[in-house]
């Protein structure tokens, strides 16, 4: 079966997010858990968490996806920085335990002046001080473009992260095709050679969820400018063999691709027609 879903905006509500997926041909989606800039959110209205779940079960929904706010920075070299990182994604834990939604994905972060080494550590230590045995999230580390200082470009820095964490059961990865693209791995080429590759590092198992988006730049290029699936550098061939890669149906995708509801609607339907059914496909798109 093919799970497909998209990003869709908060503002409006949980539920209502579920009936745009619906009004799409879509059956999940993915959300920032508050403002992607900034740092206020919403206490969770405990009827609509309840009408979203009512929604999602009725209509054989894959698993939603929760995405942090682009500020969340766990290793800046600005202490204030940290520190609020770590009150959003404390804050943003807690509430998730309310809905119907147990991924929680974010950018690692960029270590601004500080060595990578030095900024993995803060991660991990940040992250051992939010992570609790009680929370039924799993926290997901977003495979980065290399864009700037971020963390996270490759898998050996995503891995170092993952072994540092002590509740090892609450963690995984998102793979981004775009992000890892441009990061230099050739999932055009040799998309087995790059999968062989991740499950040696890290491990296809600990992989959760994938960001389908195709790029606008070139391979190695450290820019992440995502483009419209079929219309970037990446191309819809590529994204065929992912999404029927037997490795890889049971995963949800999610498109984070610059399109409005009518554009993603197309993607979806694209998709679909790209899709070779299999026991056991699962696909989102945000």
């Amino acid at each position: 079966m093919l799970n497909i879903g998209c990003h869709l905006s908060i503002s409006k509500g949980y539920e209502a997010m579920g009936k745009d997926a619906l009004s799409i041909g879509a059956n999940t989606f993915q959300f920032f858990t508050r403002n992607p800039r900034g740092g206020s959110a919403k206490e969770i209205d405990p009827k609509d968490a309840e009408a979203l779940a009512l929604l999602m079960e009725e209509n054989n929904f894959a698993p939603i996806l929760a995405h942090a706010p682009y500020t969340l920075n766990l290793c800046s070299a600005e202490p204030k920085t940290r520190q609020f990182g770590r009150e959003m994604m404390t804050d943003d834990l807690r509430r998730m335990e309310q809905l119907p939604c147990k991924l929680y994905n974010f950018h690692p972060g960029s270590h601004t002046s500080q060595t990578v080494d030095v900024a993995i550590g803060q991660i991990i230590e940040a992250l051992n001080s939010i992570i609790t045995p009680e929370q039924t999230t799993i926290v997901l580390l977003e495979t980065m473009a290399g864009k700037g200082s971020e963390v996270g470009r490759t898998f050996e820095e995503l891995k170092q992260i993952l072994d540092g964490v002590t509740l090892q059961d609450k963690m995984g990865v998102c793979l981004d095709t775009c992000h890892v693209y441009d990061a230099g791995y050739d999932i055009v080429n040799d998309l087995e050679g790059v999968l062989a590759h991740f499950d040696a590092i890290i491990g296809l198992e600990r992989l959760y969820a994938i960001h389908l988006n195709d790029s606008m730049n070139p391979k190695g290029s450290g820019k992440d400018r995502h483009a419209t699936i079929g219309e970037g550098t990446i191309g819809s061939e590529t994204m065929k063999r992912i999404i029927n890669h037997p490795k890889l149906t049971h995963l949800p995708f999610y498109l984070e691709t610059p399109n409005e509801l009518d554009g993603h609607a197309k993607e979806i339907k694209l998709l679909k027609e790209l899709y070779q059914t299999t026991d056991c496909a699962t696909v989102k798109v945000i």
